[in-house]
């Protein structure tokens, strides 16, 4: 450590009998105002404490403005708020354009089965179809003259009724279908009168079935009569056909 120190000192000392310092050739300046000739260099000291802190410097001028980032990635949806308050109705809007006219549609098909007849002369034979001849209405040709019988050609509803003018006999008649009687009438003749009986019925049939009018009875129940001013008539026709 002594060591260090005396060679310090050494490469500090002047030159003997130098009293200025030489800035050039020839040119000698003076020792610096205050210096001591033979003067010696102390030890350096140790780093000062850091100062103050000084205070902050005006703010500078705003830069430019950046360029317009990438957008964010789209966040998780949010729960679903509470319905809020019915508003108040609006106004009424303006009638709409109407729309075009449609296609035309397919022609309804009427369905049609309709018979009305009459008695040309008395009838005298029970227990057997009667034959109605004198045709008021029977365009279909769903009724037989020849046999007296209704034939079912459009399932369906139908509506059947006869009206029987009665002289010089008592009349017992039913009404048949598929050979089963479904309506009676009888009336009792009245001596010198010539009386009136009828009777109607509403009847479900299938195609094939038939319908028609009879004398039933022990034979003398046949006062069914009919001539220029009096008819006794039977008539049916559908009311609707079945849609299945």
């Amino acid at each position: 450590m002594l060591l260090l120190r005396a060679v310090l000192l050494l490469l500090v000392l002047p030159t003997h009998g130098q009293d200025a310092v030489t800035e050039g050739p020839g040119v000698r300046l003076p020792l610096p105002k205050g210096a001591c000739a033979g003067w010696l260099a102390g030890v350096p000291g140790h780093p000062g404490h850091n100062g103050t802190p000084g205070r902050d410097g005006r703010d500078g001028t705003p830069g430019e403005k950046g360029e317009k980032g990438d957008p964010g990635l789209v966040g998780p949806k949010g729960d679903t708020g509470e319905t809020g308050v019915t508003g108040v109705e609006g106004p009424r809007g303006f009638p709409g354009i109407p729309g075009r006219k449609g296609e035309p549609g397919e022609s309804a098909y009427v369905y049609r089965s309709a018979f009305s007849v009459g008695l040309e002369s008395r009838v005298t034979v029970p227990n057997v179809p009667i034959r109605f001849t004198k045709i008021f209405y029977n365009l279909q040709n769903h009724y037989d003259g020849t046999t007296g019988k209704f034939h079912c050609n459009i399932p369906g509803l139908y509506y059947f009724s006869y009206h029987i003018t009665v002289y010089l006999k008592d009349v017992k008649v039913s009404l048949y279908k598929k050979d089963k009687a479904m309506l009676f009438t009888y009336d009792q003749y009245q001596e010198k009168n010539v009386d009136q009986a009828s009777g109607s019925v509403l009847l479900h049939l299938e195609v094939g079935d038939q319908v028609w009018l009879q004398v039933y009875g022990d034979g003398n129940s046949y006062g069914l009569y009919a001539d220029n001013v009096h008819d006794s008539t039977f008539t049916g026709f559908l009311l609707y056909h079945d849609t299945n």
